[in-house]
């Protein structure tokens, strides 16, 4: 018989490095699927493969290497990611702000550490610095629904930032309460006085040192070199002036947080590397320190656990919400600055990794087992409970503000056309052609991506006879066509990169038609394309000629009036309804389509349009007996996480299967607020995304075993 418990745990430095990439590839795809924030997704990864999970591997010298860099290096980005212009908007109303959401969680915490776990004072105070820091894991979501500017977000990304200063020197000053000599006055304010001026230090001398060096030399390796080092002299200096390296890991982000734009090349290599590899080290041997076995045999980890979630999330809601009433703020916005504050993960992870080194009077660590284990717990629960608060009221603020977009968002118009198939792409371009704003006179452009493989030459030229014909296409109704033939190993990245260099504002695309390749609904990389690009998106199955159409059938669904792209896709389906001479009608909530019929008669008056009630987007099966042949029917979807997406739109591909099947079909993605995901990476948030979670896979996997069971 084979034992494999011999081959493990790994011990081969090379297999070690192999089994902890294959983690940082593997990790974010099965916990996309679970649902699980990224960062506690590592952590969990590293409890698997360690001593008290499957044993797989030893935690060798190159986890304290790479840990190491890896604690440093989230404290750092976790500074550089901070919105410094927040600070000067509301000074007064962030410290106080700041001061609630660091000291309220602080003391309740310091209180329930002794009264209730019966923590020693040192080891609750260190833990009442966990909860008193924070980190913006839900940032991203603001994104997304354009709200950076609200007064609630800046208070909150600036009181995170003084909470997180505060916690660090508070922790600086427990480690320095454990050296010796710590109990004299004299020694404390020698300590003082020594933090003084290396902060005064830093602060004069790396702006002056940053800006000479980043004038001087515009090598990538070089700027990206001087950074790292800066980040490791600082926090070397802070060790040596006796506190703890994350301290001056996090002051020399702050520092740098001006000289390092967040979109530019040598920002986009800082997180690149982080993210790609010493921070995932760093989480993974965090988890492999873990026992999990205590979670299920010892109670006193859950109890630990229950009051870590308990005190982290009730201290920072009440310091939300005293803020909230003090400064005469609106419900939603007190939720806002709850949901962003409220989630503990970089800060909290590193703070726990330096207690693990303190010991106490008795020589045990002043962060056991169950505390580890209860915070990892915690960073679980907070980052899940931070997401879903954010969530709720970004969309309270939207329909509370009641804001419409501007009739002349984008006031460019530039529409990109992938092609692939020669006896399709002309119907793509006209389709463009009747939707685009004549009086603009922009042009178009073709883009054919081919793979980077050993086909790739003979491809090259068929792209380019697509290209050309389409082009001859065009210019038949006067418009100019600029074409590329892109070579990519990816098709969705290919299209985006081409996007951004020709500065296009939207793209039309045909819908995956050919399931020889793939037999998903969207196609290899249609899905791809939506998810990483916030821009409009027209995806179009055109069984016919456009000019045999007779109707336009279009589903709208509510609150689409909040999305910025609203009159924009609302203007393409009015200028195709007058071109084809064809009426259109719009299904949908009477309060949008009152929006939808007053625009309709300012702008486009010669259009005949119908509008229907719709009150619910599950009625859209319905509109199937209304679809004829010689109809066209268009669904406006949106993204997940936008004020009028619902969980009814995650069924579409089922439904078009099923009731549109044959049909001429346009789906609309509107433009969205927010950064694309491929211009922006952060540690707290995988780029990485499962649109279809396991728990959906279960539940659609279970409701057709027992359709088939009933019949």
């Amino acid at each position: 018989m084979l034992n494999l418990g011999s081959y493990f745990p790994i011990t081969d430095p090379t297999l070690i490095f192999l089994v902890v990439l294959l983690i940082i590839l593997l990790a974010p795809i099965v916990m996309g699927k679970l649902r699980i924030p990224h960062i506690i997704g590592m952590v969990l990864a590293g409890v698997v493969v360690g001593k008290d999970g499957f044993n797989i591997l030893v935690r060798d010298d190159s986890f304290e290497l790479f840990g190491r860099v890896g604690l440093y290096y989230i404290m750092f980005l976790a500074a550089l990611e901070m919105n410094m212009e927040s600070v000067k908007r509301h000074p007064t109303k962030l410290i106080i702000f700041g001061g609630l959401t660091f000291s309220v969680p602080l003391v309740m915490t310091y209180i329930i550490g002794i009264a209730v776990l019966d923590y020693a004072p040192a080891a609750a105070l260190l833990l009442g610095c966990i909860m008193a820091s924070n980190t913006l894991v839900s940032y991203p979501i603001i994104s997304r629904y354009g709200l950076q500017g609200e007064r609630s977000v800046t208070l909150s990304v600036g009181a995170s930032m003084i909470a997180l200063t505060l916690a660090l020197i508070l922790m600086a000053a427990i480690v320095a309460s454990h050296t010796p000599g710590s109990g004299t006055i004299g020694f404390w304010l020698w300590f003082a006085m020594k933090l003084l001026l290396y902060c005064s230090l830093l602060i004069w001398l790396i702006p002056r040192l940053t800006r000479w060096f980043l004038r001087r030399y515009s090598d990538a390796v070089m700027q990206f070199t001087f950074v790292l080092s800066v980040l490791f002299l600082s926090a070397a200096l802070s060790e040596y002036v006796g506190m703890e390296g994350i301290f001056g890991a996090f002051l020399a982000g702050l520092i740098l947080n001006r000289y390092i734009p967040p979109l530019s090349p040598l920002m986009s290599r800082i997180e690149f590397i982080g993210n790609a590899l010493f921070i995932p080290y760093f989480l993974i041997g965090v988890g492999m320190l873990i026992n999990v076995r205590l979670v299920f045999t010892s109670g006193s980890v859950l109890w630990a656990a229950f009051w870590f979630v308990l005190i982290g999330t009730l201290g920072k809601a009440i310091a939300a919400y005293l803020a909230g009433i003090g400064f005469r703020m609106p419900l939603s916005n007190a939720n806002m600055m709850f949901g962003l504050t409220s989630a503990h993960a970089a800060g909290a992870i590193a703070m726990v990794m330096v207690g693990m080194q303190l010991m106490m009077s008795d020589g045990q660590p002043m962060v056991n087992n169950d505390m580890l284990n209860g915070i990892v717990i915690m960073i679980l629960f907070t980052c899940i409970i931070s997401s879903l608060m954010t969530e709720f009221a970004s969309r309270q603020i939207i329909l509370r503000n009641k804001e419409l977009p501007a009739e002349d968002y984008k006031v460019d118009e530039k529409i990109l056309i992938p092609v692939r198939y020669p006896e399709y792409a002309n119907r793509l371009v006209n389709l463009a052609l009747l939707m685009r704003d004549p009086k603009r006179n922009r042009g178009l452009v073709g883009l054919n991506v081919v793979y980077d493989d050993e086909s790739m030459s003979p491809n090259q030229k068929a792209g380019r006879q697509i290209l050309d014909q389409v082009t001859r296409f065009a210019a038949s109704t006067d418009v100019k066509m600029e074409t590329q033939v892109r070579v990519a190993a990816n098709i969705a990245n290919g299209i985006m990169h081409a996007f951004k260099e020709f500065q296009c504002s939207e793209i039309v695309i045909g819908m995956h038609t050919h399931f020889s390749s793939s037999t998903k609904f969207w196609g290899q990389f249609h899905q791809s394309l939506f998810n990483g690009l916030n821009y409009q998106i027209v995806m179009a199955r055109l069984m016919q000629p456009l000019s045999t159409l007779r109707r336009i059938v279009v589903c709208v669904p509510s609150r689409a009036e909040f999305e910025p792209g609203f009159y924009r896709w609302l203007s393409h389906l009015c200028r195709l309804a007058e071109n084809l001479d064809c009426r259109m009608e719009l299904h949908g909530r009477s309060d949008t389509l009152q929006l939808v019929r007053e625009y309709i008669s300012n702008n486009f008056p010669n259009a005949r349009v119908e509008l229907f009630d719709m009150e619910h987007w599950n009625q859209l099966p319905k509109l199937a007996s209304r679809i004829n042949d010689d109809h066209i029917f268009v669904v406006v979807v949106a993204r997940k996480g936008t004020v009028s997406y619902k969980a009814a739109m995650d069924r579409l591909p089922d439904e078009i299967t099923h009731f549109f099947s044959g049909k001429n079909l346009l789906i609309i993605f509107p433009d969205q607020f927010g950064v694309d995901k491929t211009d922006k990476m952060t540690f707290a948030q995988s780029q990485h995304t499962e649109e279809e979670s396991a728990y959906s896979m279960f539940g659609t996997w279970l409701h057709n075993k027992l359709k088939r069971f009933r019949k």
